[in-house]
């Protein structure tokens, strides 16, 4: 997992290689996509749906853990393994992707330019970015970075560290079962329920460790555990909220607060609610904290491999 880390912090996911063969998540997304237009009908009742929600979180789940148990048990030993086992590892982190995203918002916000802000961050977010101000969007995009190091950094490296690429492989399986199937609409209310749960678990232990991460990376670490501690179990999610929470009060700003999603106004409570809005300068700070944090993280993933 460490030079899983290493390899996509110097490499990213090349779009040389994009282009060639996509990416292990495009992958099972596809797998999902056929699952959920096959047996999620609409026709079908509450109880057959959810059931049938259960049964492909199964399936999409098991198939990611094998194919990741075949190749780890195809791999030989020593060296070599260890290298081509943080080969196959490596699109499974995100850890390149997310600075680059997220600083593609930050540089036309410095700059002034909100439509192409607007435009970068509406490749990291789920909420309208049309009406979004500067503080708007600096705020969606902070969540994003610190939701998402948790759900594409931490979380996949914690349970490839516990269970090798078995564990890297089905744990992306679980997130992006939720993201495509595990929303509260009419189609995926009741067929996405096994998937949204199945990720809460699977996301409970990281995202704290997330949280606790960004505070330790802080200038101001009790400042941030405190804020974590108090307002991580406010946000409508059981686990974005605690890094959420630890990066608004280890920078000093606040997050969450009311949203627009397809149209529709989201009211949710506010963050670290009495400090001020974030600014394109803040976001550049968060994105500093996020790379002392993955600095950190490294040095963790170093220190268990030594022991």
């Amino acid at each position: 997992m460490l030079l899983a880390l290493a390899i996509d912090a110097g490499l990213g996911w090349p779009s040389a290689i994009h282009a060639r063969i996509g990416h292990p998540v495009t992958w099972v997304g596809a797998l999902i996509a056929a699952l959920d237009q096959n047996f999620n009908r609409e026709d079908s009742s509450e109880a057959t749906r959810r059931t049938a929600g259960i049964v492909v979180a199964i399936i999409v789940i098991a198939v990611a853990a094998g194919v990741g148990l075949a190749c780890a048990w195809m791999l030989p030993g020593g060296w070599p393994g260890l290298i081509l086992a943080a080969v196959l590892a490596w699109p499974l982190v995100a850890a390149r992707s997310m600075h680059d995203h997220v600083d593609a918002v930050a540089r036309p916000l410095i700059a002034g330019d909100l439509p192409a802000a607007r435009q970068a961050v509406s490749m990291i977010v789920g909420r309208d970015p049309s009406q979004l101000d500067a503080a708007g969007i600096a705020r969606a995009a902070t969540e994003s970075l610190a939701e998402n190091t948790s759900d594409g950094i931490v979380a996949p490296l914690f349970w490839g560290a516990i269970f090798g690429l078995p564990g890297i492989a089905a744990y992306k399986a679980i997130n992006t079962l939720d993201s495509m199937i595990g929303h509260r609409t009419i189609r995926h209310e009741a067929f996405g329920r096994a998937a949204a749960r199945i990720d809460d678990v699977a996301n409970l232990i990281p995202a704290r460790l997330t949280g606790l991460l960004f505070a330790v990376v802080s200038v101001r670490p009790r400042i941030a555990l405190a804020t974590m501690w108090r307002d991580a179990r406010q946000h409508r999610s059981p686990n974005a909220g605690w890094p959420e929470a630890a990066m608004a009060g280890a920078i000093g700003i606040r997050l969450s607060g009311s949203r627009i999603y397809e149209g529709r106004l989201s009211q949710e409570p506010w963050l670290n609610g009495e400090a001020p809005d974030p600014s394109a300068a803040d976001l550049n700070r968060a994105l500093a904290l996020y790379r002392r944090a993955m600095l950190v993280l490294a040095a963790g993933l170093a220190l268990l491999a030594l022991l």
